[in-house]
């Protein structure tokens, strides 16, 4: 049998669930499987998928990082460009097969912003470099700070 192939049985024992939790995944169409003869075979790429990790090549680590950043005390207009600002400077991620991702959430009763950021080290690092040159270079960004100018 190939090496990327796994049976039922063999997904049901890695993931530690029933033979028949693992059938009934497959005909919903939550799990990929293709039948030969009468069993299903189920590929490393969609056994990683059903369990949200990401496919990994022959031998290679994959690595991501995830952070959470907190800002507080910002108003709605600056966690507006703040936010257009991180968005803008994730799309110019240099590996496209590995993108990286940024959500922002403002909080207006708190004036307080989180930030959550997913990808590889290197462009998380330079996010958050950017995070903290916006915040940190007196640019009149922060609350209290453009009114201050």
């Amino acid at each position: 049998m190939s090496e990327g192939m796994y049976s039922v049985e063999q997904v049901a024992e890695r993931l530690g669930l029933h033979v028949r939790t693992v059938r009934g995944y497959i005909r919903t169409g939550r799990l990929r499987a293709v039948r030969i003869g009468k069993q299903y075979r189920i590929g490393r790429a969609d056994l990683a998928a059903l369990t949200g990790q990401p496919a990994q090549p022959s031998g290679a680590p994959v690595v991501e990082v995830s952070s959470i950043v907190q800002v507080d005390g910002v108003d709605r207009a600056t966690a507006d460009r703040l936010s257009t600002l991180l968005l803008a400077g994730a799309q110019t991620a240099h590996d496209p097969g590995r993108p990286l991702r940024v959500q922002t959430v403002h909080d207006e009763e708190r004036s307080r912003m989180k930030i959550v950021i997913l990808g590889g080290v290197a462009a998380t690092a330079e996010v958050l470099h950017l995070v903290g040159a916006m915040l940190d270079g007196g640019n009149g960004l922060l609350v209290g700070e453009a009114d201050d100018a």
